[in-house]
C-alpha cells in the first residue's frame, strides 16, 4: 500500500528516497557493503518514517482533527503539527508532563504551537494510562470528534505505510536495518521486503517489549507475522534519548568520515550497531547492508541533551 496520491501531490515527498553506498573500511575489511537509505530527505517537515507512518493515518482522518501523543521533544508531535499546517486540518498534541503547562514552551513545542497544534498537558500517571478507555473517553469528551493516532504514530496503518520502504529496497540489499522506538517502521519494512531479504531492528529503548509490539502490529496490519525480521537489543546506550561518550565519539567520527550529519537518538545507535556487528562477523562477505536514515540531527538535538 502506498501513500495517498492526493497527499503526495500536495506535500511532494521525495519518493523513493535516495539509496547511496558509502565506503567504510570497517565494513569493507569484512567484505560487507554499507548503503544509506536517505529517508531523512523525503520531506523537510515530515522526514523519514514520520511521513511513511502518517500518510495513511491522515488519509483515514479525512480532514478531521488528529489527536496524538508525545513527550516534550517529540518528533512525532512536530511532524503531525506540520502536516496539519500543510494540509489544513486541526491537530491536538497530548504532552507528557503537566508541569510543562506553566513553563515557557521549548523550541520543539513552540514549533508545534506555531503550526497550529493545540497542546494539552497531562500528568505522567495519566500519560502512562493514555490507551485506557477512561483516559481516551476523557480526551474525546474534551476535544470532540477526533481521530486518535498513537504515540510515535505506530499502528496498523503506519505499518502498512512503511511497506513501501521495503519495496523500494527490493533487489538492492540483503539486510535492511532500522532503529526502533515503537516498532511500526520495522513491522512495515519487513513486510515489504522480498523473499531472501531480511530486516534488522535496533531498539533505542530497553525493556524487551519491542518484539511483541512488532508482532502485534504485523498481526493487526497483515493478519500474521510478515517477512524475515530480528532485533539486536544490545545498543540502547542506557535508554531512549540517552547517549554515552563512546556513542558521541562514534557519531562524530562517522560524520567526519562520510560528511553525513548523524542524528543521535536513533541513527547513531543504528550505525554503531551495524559497525559492531560487521566487526563481529555477523554479516557474510558480500552482504549488502542498508541503514535507514530516519532523521537529521536537529530533529532530536534538544531531546538528547535534556535526557542524559
Amino acid at each position: 500500500m502506498t501513500s495517498p496520491p492526493h497527499l503526495d501531490a500536495r506535500l511532494r515527498p521525495r519518493l523513493p528516497s535516495p539509496l547511496r553506498e558509502v565506503h567504510d573500511k570497517r565494513f569493507a575489511r569484512h567484505g560487507v557493503r554499507l548503503l544509506l537509505k536517505r529517508d531523512d530527505l523525503i520531506h523537510p517537515d515530515l522526514p523519514g518514517n514520520k511521513w511513511r507512518k502518517l500518510a495513511l493515518n491522515l488519509e483515514a482522518a479525512a480532514g478531521r482533527t488528529v489527536l496524538t501523543f508525545g513527550g516534550a521533544y517529540s518528533n512525532h508531535l512536530r511532524a503531525t503539527a506540520a502536516a496539519g499546517r500543510l494540509l489544513g486540518f486541526p491537530t491536538v498534541g497530548v504532552v507528557r508532563g503537566d508541569e510543562l503547562a506553566h513553563q515557557p514552551l521549548n523550541p520543539s513545542l513552540a514549533r508545534c504551537a506555531a503550526d497550529g497544534m493545540r497542546l494539552h498537558f497531562v500528568d505522567r500517571t495519566t500519560y502512562r494510562a493514555k490507551t485506557t478507555p477512561e483516559v481516551l473517553e476523557g480526551l474525546l469528551g474534551r476535544f470532540g470528534d477526533v481521530v486518535v493516532v498513537p504515540e510515535g504514530g505506530s499502528n496498523a496503518l503506519a505499518a502498512q505505510g512503511c511497506t513501501a520502504l521495503g519495496r523500494e529496497l527490493a533487489g538492492e540489499v540483503d539486510v535492511a536495518a532500522v532503529a526502533c522506538g515503537t516498532g511500526g517502521t520495522l513491522a512495515g519494512l519487513a513486510a515489504g521486503l522480498a523473499a531472501g531479504q531480511r530486516a534488522l531492528g535496533v531498539p533505542v529503548v530497553g525493556g524487551g517489549f519491542l518484539a511483541g509490539e512488532v508482532a502485534r502490529l504485523q498481526h493487526e496490519a497483515f493478519g500474521s507475522r510478515a517477512g524475515d525480521w530480528t532485533l539486536e537489543e544490545r545498543f540502547t546506550f542506557g535508554g531512549y534519548a540517552r547517549t554515552t561518550p563512546e556513542l558521541d565519539a562514534f557519531a562524530a567520527d562517522f560524520e567526519e568520515r562520510h560528511g553525513l550529519p548523524v542524528e543521535r537518538v536513533y541513527v547513531a545507535k543504528l550505525l554503531f550497531a551495524l559497525t559492531a556487528l560487521a566487526g563481529e562477523g555477523a554479516f557474510a562477505p558480500g552482504t549488502r547492508v542498508a541503514a535507514v536514515v530516519t532523521g537529521a540531527p536537529d530533529d532530536a538535538l534538544q531531546e538528547s541533551s535534556v535526557s542524559r
